[in-house]
């Protein structure tokens, strides 16, 4: 949804725009789904052995082969618990404890958005010279509430939910844009999502970790020096690091 028309001259910079990751990057989420899948364990736990079952992996294996089904988000993680809870008791696990699954599910679904600190201030600042989009990933529904509850949504020029983040996601942002991926830097803390796709196509990346990753984020080839990325710590280091890459574009001839 288009917040504001597209600046004409955008100040002279090399970089136009500049895209935001969502979870974790400019509020918590990930700590609401690892308690999640605490809880999930507790209920295992009593059915089988959890290290001789090898819960976590065999939760993560499903999750990743529903992707495609169930998209990312609590939904599809709740779809796999039960899913991995029937595979792992044998069919064993009670209706109850089915009950229990659904409702932590519900309740990853209703966590508060905890905005992380420094996010308004540095997003702000950046949105005073370049068009600033939102990029997030996972359930519309979802999604569309934690934006709402953030009260970052203002600050977007654009706001994009998408259902996953590859090349040609992005590539069709910058075309609604009319941009060349050189112009374009994108900010979260996943490499694989946030930074691996834009980098293959010729753009930017500011990479900020975050305290906790889920494991299927934590697969990319992305090198820490690889060229247009930059390490920033916590968001207080964004609008440098975006003047930097700015000057970084300038110096190529972008723009």
């Amino acid at each position: 949804m288009d917040k504001h028309p597209a600046r004409a001259a955008r100040n002279g910079h090399a970089i136009a725009l500049v895209g935001f990751d969502g979870d974790d990057t400019l509020w918590k989420s990930e700590d609401y789904y690892r308690a999640a899948e605490r809880e999930f364990e507790a209920i295992l736990a009593g059915y089988v052995d959890l290290r001789d079952a090898g819960m976590q992996a065999h939760l993560l294996a499903v999750e990743r082969r529903n992707l495609k089904i169930f998209g990312y988000g609590a939904k599809g993680m709740t779809l796999s618990m039960i899913e991995t809870a029937i595979e792992l008791t044998g069919a064993r696990i009670g209706a109850r404890d089915i009950q229990k699954v659904v409702e932590i599910g519900r309740a990853t679904l209703q966590h508060p958005v905890e905005v992380i600190p420094g996010v308004p201030e540095a997003v702000a600042e950046i949105a005073r010279e370049f068009e600033v989009v939102l990029i997030t990933k996972g359930d519309l529904f979802h999604q569309e509430q934690k934006i709402a509850r953030s009260g970052l949504s203002d600050l977007f020029h654009r706001i994009e939910v998408v259902s996953e983040k590859d090349p040609p996601t992005y590539a069709r942002v910058l075309s609604e844009f009319g941009l060349p991926a050189q112009r374009f830097v994108m900010v979260g803390n996943s490499l694989r999502s946030d930074i691996e796709p834009v980098l293959a196509l010729g753009g930017w990346g500011i990479h900020t970790p975050y305290a906790v990753t889920w494991a299927h984020e934590q697969e990319h080839g992305v090198a820490h020096d690889a060229p247009g990325l930059r390490e920033v710590a916590d968001a207080h280091g964004w609008p440098q690091a975006v003047h930097a890459l700015d000057l970084a574009a300038g110096q190529r001839g972008v723009g």
